[in-house]
């Protein structure tokens, strides 16, 4: 358990996925340019639940002050919130349009 001023640390805010592109020799993975008030780089694997088309546009929630991650030679500057069920991704994301950079919580 942790109480609620670890859980207030954590920076949640929406972000809108604004480019995507194949990293070369990664099956999983993804690089995207997101919104989330300020442009940032995220490497994610998501690659197998979603097309890039279904991810340009898309609204989701980022974890913005997690400490940087080099994933295949690229600096991830955050993490996207996703369910999983072992067979499928699923994407978190809000239910009406919101700015890019609202925070969550």
């Amino acid at each position: 358990m942790i109480n609620f001023n670890d859980f207030k640390k954590v920076e949640l805010k929406v972000g809108e996925i604004l480019e995507v592109e194949d990293i070369t020799n990664a099956d999983k993975l993804y690089l995207l340019k997101v919104d989330t008030g300020e442009e940032r780089t995220l490497v994610a694997g998501i690659k197998k639940n979603y097309s890039k088309k279904e991810l340009i546009g898309k609204k989701i929630i980022v974890v913005c002050n997690l400490e940087e991650k080099e994933l295949k030679g690229i600096k991830s500057q955050g993490m996207l919130l996703a369910a999983s069920d072992d067979e499928k991704v699923v994407l978190l994301t809000v239910d009406k349009n919101v700015g890019n950079g609202s925070r969550i919580g």
